[in-house]
């Protein structure tokens, strides 16, 4: 069996290609670049670095989460893409089981950390025994010291791992009870093999999903939810104007320039064909055009939608809303604050846009908006080849 294996979800990105029981090749990254920009990079140098034929794989195994908001989504993009393309089924497999699978067969108490801000981590307790991974703790998203007590209350020798160590060291220091280790660099993060190598026992589980069925494990997606719907009842905390537009659940304003990574992953789990960083990097400075955001309150930017000024008409591109946000407005409030931003800032009385033919849930959406197809431009897209429909809004009120 061959497996390729995926896992973006903290600061490392790597890629792995296991078959039956062999890690044939593994790509592995710590660097402050986005996995956007690394994560295919990678899988195309294992796939001629070892001539790899795509359509022998017989899954794709992916770290399902908890993790980075943005990291999770551009693996499961990828993941998703392959399963589709290649007609195979995605393995999800728990980050935090994949990242304690580093340490097969300690007997200690294995504690994987992942910083998740605001003093908690994502995190979980585990042993192995007789070479299986038993979990003593369930994934969950803590404060440090909650965790800490639990290992205390366990009361058996600990080992710790992922890039939430060194953050926490010296809380860890300061407040276990229990002798202790860290994981050394060589075995302290997260690595794909450990995902296929779990991910294969999985499968053989039949804990699989098809791509449409695969969504990321945030964890933390209701709580965040909560705090928007706390801030929405608060009318006094929004800010008038096009800079900070207040709607129910996440804010809608212009892109800055500490966005542009963000924006980029964004259009890259989206898109068959994305925009690059460069391209959202120019269209900061082009004075006719400009990318609104749909952003959480904790920071995460979940939507997108880009307006040109073309000789006082705008061109409306770039409608992007992360697939676990979609169907709660979020494309329907970007386009009309756009398309008032348009009004305003550049006069414009009219608006057109492209579709994929094929891409019903957008029609509807523009449709809804009050756009009619005004013709077609055949073949126009690729990845897959489709048609475009030219849609066109004119007296916008």
């Amino acid at each position: 069996m061959k497996i390729l294996a995926l896992d973006s979800s903290g600061l490392t990105a790597s890629a792995a290609i296991v078959e039956d029981s062999v890690t044939i090749a593994e790509y592995t990254i710590n660097y402050k670049k986005t996995h956007s920009q690394t994560l295919l990079p990678m899988l195309d140098e294992i796939r001629r670095a070892i001539d790899l034929d795509l359509s022998t794989v017989d899954a794709v195994a992916v770290a399902s989460g908890p993790g980075s908001f943005t990291g999770l989504r551009i693996g499961s993009a990828t993941a998703k893409g392959l399963g589709l393309a290649l007609g195979i089924p995605i393995i999800p497999v728990p980050t935090l089981d994949a990242l304690a699978y580093n340490l097969y067969g300690c007997e200690k108490v294995i504690c994987p950390l992942m910083d998740a801000r605001r003093n908690q981590v994502y995190t979980a307790l585990y042993t192995f025994e007789d070479g299986a991974l038993l979990t003593l703790e369930q994934q969950c998203a803590v404060d440090i010291t909650e965790i800490i007590a639990k290992i205390n209350a366990i009361g058996r020798d600990a080992v710790f791992l992922g890039d939430g160590v060194l953050i926490h060291e010296a809380v860890l220091r300061g407040n276990l009870c229990v002798k202790f280790d860290f994981a050394p660099a060589c075995c302290s993060r997260q690595r794909a093999a450990c995902v296929a190598s779990l991910g294969e026992k999985l499968y053989k589980l039949g804990k699989i999903q098809t791509a449409a069925q695969h969504a990321p494990e945030y964890l933390r997606l209701s709580q965040a939810e909560r705090e928007l719907k706390e801030k929405a009842a608060n009318p006094s905390a929004s800010a008038g104007g096009f800079n900070e537009i207040l709607t129910n659940q996440y804010s809608i304003r212009k892109m800055r320039e500490s966005d542009l990574e963000k924006v980029t992953a964004l259009e890259a789990a989206c898109f068959s064909m994305p925009w690059k960083y460069k391209d959202f990097e120019d269209a900061l400075t082009n004075p006719d055009r400009v990318y609104m955001v749909a952003q959480t309150e904790d920071g995460q930017i979940i939507g997108g939608c880009m307006l040109t000024n073309l000789a006082g008409e705008g061109s409306i591109s770039n409608v992007a809303v992360y697939e676990s946000f979609r169907r709660q407005k979020i494309a329907s409030s970007l386009l009309e604050k756009i398309m008032e931003y348009g009004k305003d800032k550049y006069k414009m009385n009219a608006f057109t846009l492209e579709v994929r033919s094929k891409n019903t849930p957008a029609l509807r959406l523009y449709e809804r908006a009050g756009f009619k197809s005004e013709g077609i431009r055949p073949n126009f897209y690729d990845k897959p080849k489709d048609d475009a429909l030219i849609l066109w809004k004119s007296d916008c009120e």
